[in-house]
């Protein structure tokens, strides 16, 4: 079983309008260095980058939840990031060539464009996956519909222990 990460920066292309391709891409380029920093010490790889996305890969879900924390919390704390969400799934997924295809990818691209900017949404079997994670929280956020997918998927927030959490209903 694989976990899959997509981590993008939540209102790119506002700021693209804003600031210029430019600095939009320089943008890309230092969220993506800082993110890659955080791979080895997560148990994770980098698949690719689409846009201002990175496509991330882990055998351990439990990092993989951590791993997503610490971009949304830390690496989108960092000056000059606009807001960064992530979205994951865990599941069975085809490896050809360096990249990763199957229901298992598609459903977590699909939690990633659900969350919002500053969030961390995952599923019931990542959830399932990574058993207890110390020091992170899963709040139920209820059973969600996406597009293509056939049953409604239950879905979570992960916070860090302690964290508030205000968000919008799904």
């Amino acid at each position: 079983m694989e976990t899959f990460l997509f981590a993008d920066l939540s209102g790119f292309t506002a700021l693209t309008e804003a600031h210029g391709d430019e600095q939009a891409a320089d943008l890309v380029g230092g969220f993506c260095v800082a993110v890659r920093r955080l791979l080895d010490e997560h148990q994770a790889q980098e698949v690719k980058t689409i846009g201002d996305a990175l496509m991330l890969r882990s055998g351990d879900a439990a990092a993989a939840i951590r791993l997503g924390l610490c971009i949304v919390q830390d690496v989108g704390a960092q000056h000059g990031f606009p807001l960064v969400r992530v979205g994951m799934h865990t599941g069975p997924a085809v490896e050809r060539e360096g990249d990763w295809f199957g229901a298992t990818v598609n459903l977590a691209a699909r939690i990633s464009a659900a969350a919002a900017g500053g969030e961390v949404l995952t599923t019931a079997a990542t959830r399932a996956a990574s058993e207890e994670v110390k020091g992170v929280e899963l709040r139920e956020r209820g059973r969600w519909a996406f597009r293509n997918v056939s049953a409604p998927v239950q879905v979570y927030a992960a916070v860090r222990q302690g964290t508030q959490l205000v968000w919008a209903a799904g």
